[in-house]
């Protein structure tokens, strides 16, 4: 009895191992912006494959480059492609490269609480950078009141609300900021992170912007379309670069990307803030996975490698539904033969 007991117990725990293993666990981290749909992404992709868990963390741009680089996660995520010398420090590191491959768009809005205000606003670039700039302080400041006629803006104190946290989403709109204004670019150009001239409060991740703005009577903040619709905060339409005032929508976004799409370089790393055309959203984005270039887990890569050609094309049906525009088809092409790049 006691070799069958034991035997069964053998049995039992070779059974757990085998079970253990056939579900590969992959980890990611970064970018809030893309979190919604990532999350639906992942858990999408599990149900088609059992066997493989994808789990991320919505923690921001910065530490998933941060992670990614001292690989303490699997792959990365952020809405600011790396800059050359974060690349070099991943090569100094793992002694190969690290591959963006954008997901899905999205656009960055001002989202605003005023009192007694529930009109949508229309923002100048000047308006913005001078907000941000701490240069206009007041609601009812000429360089706002000025687009928004027959609006009773009150005179008071603007609170800016800005990201606490290394964020795509950061990236995003001091990128925009540093093309319509040349005293952002020379004092305080772009970044993930920057040295605030103005902002009294942070929020961490957009979750924690759209909060604080939520919760902050007469404050100003920036966050990703989606955050702003889900928790239904108002968000101005902005002055792209034709003259015309438009209000962040799929289309709008998908119309920024259409002059992008052709002229794609192929590390993928881009800006399309402040594009061409009449109908563009002059604050969008691509989105990108950090993928390495070279796995030491075959099982991995080959996991990753599937993943990513299902969120190119099924995956994209996933999008707009949650306020992203698809990537154009000339995009995805493009990558499809990049994933041929990962070892």
């Amino acid at each position: 009895m006691k070799r069958i007991a034991g035997t069964t117990l053998a049995l039992l725990t070779l059974a757990c191992f085998v079970l253990a293993q056939g579900t590969l666990s992959i980890n990611g981290a970064g970018a809030t912006f893309p979190y919604p749909i990532y999350s639906k992404w992942f858990d999408e992709y599990h149900k088609k494959f059992s066997t493989i868990q994808i789990n991320y963390q919505s923690q921001g741009s910065g530490a998933g480059i941060k992670q990614v680089t001292e690989g303490t996660v699997d792959f990365g995520a952020t809405d600011g492609p790396m800059n050359d010398e974060q690349l070099k420090a991943y090569q100094d590191k793992h002694g190969s490269g690290i591959l963006h491959f954008p997901t899905v768009l999205g656009a960055v809005v001002p989202t605003y609480n005023i009192s007694n205000v529930t009109s949508s606003l229309k923002f100048t670039p000047e308006a913005l950078a001078g907000i941000y700039l701490g240069k206009i302080t007041k609601w009812n400041d000429p360089a706002i009141a000025g687009a928004n006629q027959g609006v009773n803006l009150p005179a008071s104190d603007i609170v800016v609300v800005h990201r606490a946290d290394g964020s795509g989403t950061t990236y995003c709109w001091t990128d925009y900021l540093s093309k319509v204004s040349d005293e952002w670019r020379t004092k305080i150009s772009k970044g993930t992170s920057v040295n605030w001239p103005a902002g009294q409060l942070g929020g961490k991740g957009n979750e924690g912007v759209t909060g604080t703005v939520k919760n902050t009577p007469n404050s100003i903040g920036y966050v990703e379309l989606i955050y702003a619709e889900s928790n239904k905060i108002p968000y101005g339409s902005v002055k792209n670069s034709a003259g015309e005032f438009v209000k962040a929508s799929l289309g709008a976004v998908s119309a920024a990307a259409a002059g992008a799409a052709n002229e794609m370089p192929d590390d993928f790393r881009v800006s399309i803030t402040n594009a061409p055309g009449k109908t563009s959203y002059p604050i969008s984005s691509f989105t990108w996975l950090l993928i390495p270039e070279k796995f030491s887990d075959a099982a991995k890569r080959d996991a990753i490698k599937g993943f990513l050609k299902w969120a190119m094309g099924d995956g994209q049906s996933y999008a707009e539904a949650l306020s992203y525009s698809k990537l154009p088809k000339e995009v995805v092409a493009k990558e499809l033969k990049a994933i041929n790049k990962i070892q």
